[in-house]
């Protein structure tokens, strides 16, 4: 009876604290009409010089930067003068951060962007986060929130939306750290159940987690973060992967998970577990992402600490796989983000385009490997990742580092997320793991950007 009233009273304490959290984000929201306009970097904070690239690196004065670039105090970027952003939200000072950002063209209409904010899922025990929402229904010009997501009593990782064709039902998958229902010990904090809720009011109110057992490894428990797919034929493609923290360093097996019945039942591909995709020099692959080509084609992307993208192909929507293999896109150990242009045929990867290529000793906040994630490059594909096109300069971190901060967040531009629709590309960075950064950008203006060489070039005019 003592242990029931205990837990009882640790339910209204957590109730109460998630209001209080909430009640002071609506006073903020209140007085400040929106916490965009709140959250301002100055100019002292950003950098002087920025050296873009590994292998050829160009120095570029953030102080006086070639004509087609901006330094943008407000963002805490140096950015392309078409791309044009705001700062929707910023962490308190009180939590570690936010995270994943991502979103999503509703039904009726709205961007509805969503994160954590609090600590990451992975680092803490029990509930160290919110997913907080905010949303806008003027196409990204103002913004309202944040509201709490999923009012849940564990944290989250992030949102995967999928809205079904002919459907007006949005899809929420994801990583469910769910205390009961994983472990954290023996390296194996990262990997829980993966779950999806839905919304059929316009993602307003959402239903209770469904977890996915699949019929090949019902105990499956992994990490999923990455968008997912619906094919032509409605087949539905997620990637999620394992990882073992206590070998050093750490391994992963990438997976992708599969239903042909909206969700009904699930595959586990390739086969079941421990039997996932990695590369075979670290044994590690993560963060896959799949997306629908068409005609029964799915193209797959991931990440490795080999320098380069990997990415497969399916040719029967899904079923089987061909053997990943390193692209030619030049990516460190950070997760691949690629999405179909407006034309729904093209696609673009927004990635790195640089690795420092030191020796590998595992993924720490300290590693060199960091820096790696502060920039973000273009490049199309009109043949379904076959082949890529020079990559172009987009933006890159510009912030002065904080010492009181690692690598991890000092120069965290990854894990981007993208609405493309209309000709417009909307981009949410979770900048610095601090601050929610929503970009946009006139598909039009792609042609526009420089390649390493015009840089190199406009630096010496």
């Amino acid at each position: 009876m003592r242990s029931l009233d205990h837990a009882k009273w640790l339910t209204a304490k957590r109730e109460s604290l998630y209001h209080s959290r909430m009640m002071r984000h609506s006073c903020l929201f209140v007085l400040l009409g929106t916490l965009a306009f709140a959250v301002t970097v100055h100019a002292s904070d950003l950098v002087e010089t920025l050296a873009l690239g590994v292998k050829d690196p160009i120095t570029i004065s953030v102080t006086k930067p070639p004509t087609s670039l901006v330094a943008d105090a407000e963002l805490g970027l140096l950015r392309h003068q078409a791309l044009t952003g705001k700062v929707i939200h910023k962490a308190p000072d009180r939590v570690r951060g936010l995270f994943e950002t991502r979103a999503v063209r509703t039904p009726k209409g709205d961007l509805l962007l969503m994160f954590p904010e609090g600590n990451h899922y992975g680092a803490g025990e029990g509930k160290v986060n919110d997913m907080l929402a905010y949303r806008s229904s003027d196409n990204g010009k103002t913004w309202k929130g944040p509201s709490i997501a999923f009012d849940i009593d564990y944290s989250q990782h992030g949102l995967i939306p999928l809205i079904p064709k002919s459907s007006t039902r949005i899809y929420a998958f994801g990583t469910q750290p769910i205390s009961s229902q994983y472990s954290r010990d023996k390296g194996k904090h990262e990997n829980t159940p993966i779950g999806y809720r839905w919304s059929d009011d316009d993602g307003h109110t959402w239903s209770n987690v469904s977890l996915i057992k699949p019929e090949n490894d019902p105990g499956f428990l992994g990490m999923s973060v990455t968008r997912m797919c619906e094919t032509d034929k409605g087949t539905w493609i997620l990637g999620s992967h394992a990882a073992d923290w206590s070998k050093k360093p750490l391994t992963t097996q990438q997976y992708l998970l599969r239903s042909t019945n909206q969700g009904k039942t699930w595959t586990l591909l390739p086969d079941k577990s421990p039997n996932g995709w990695f590369s075979p020099k670290f044994s590690r692959m993560d963060e896959g992402r799949p997306i629908a080509l068409g005609n029964g084609e799915v193209y797959f992307m991931a990440r490795t600490p080999t320098g380069r993208i990997w990415t497969s192909r399916s040719l029967d929507d899904g079923r089987t796989w061909e053997d990943p293999k390193a692209s030619s896109l030049v990516h460190p150990d950070a997760p691949p983000m690629v999405y179909h242009l407006s034309d729904g045929k093209t696609l673009i990867t927004l990635f790195h385009n640089r690795h420092l290529g030191t020796e590998y000793v595992g993924l720490t906040g300290q590693m060199d490997g960091m820096k790696d994630r502060g920039e973000i490059w273009v490049a199309l594909s009109k043949d379904g990742g076959r082949h890529w096109s020079q990559p172009q300069f987009l933006f890159a971190n510009a912030t002065k580092a904080n010492p009181s901060k690692n690598g991890w967040f000092n120069y965290q531009v990854s894990y981007l997320d993208a609405v493309i629709d209309k000709g417009t590309i909307h981009i949410f960075c979770p900048h610095l793991w601090n601050r929610a950064v929503y970009l946009t950008i006139q598909e039009e203006a792609l042609a526009s950007l420089p390649t390493a060489a015009q840089l190199a070039q406009a630096r010496r005019e």
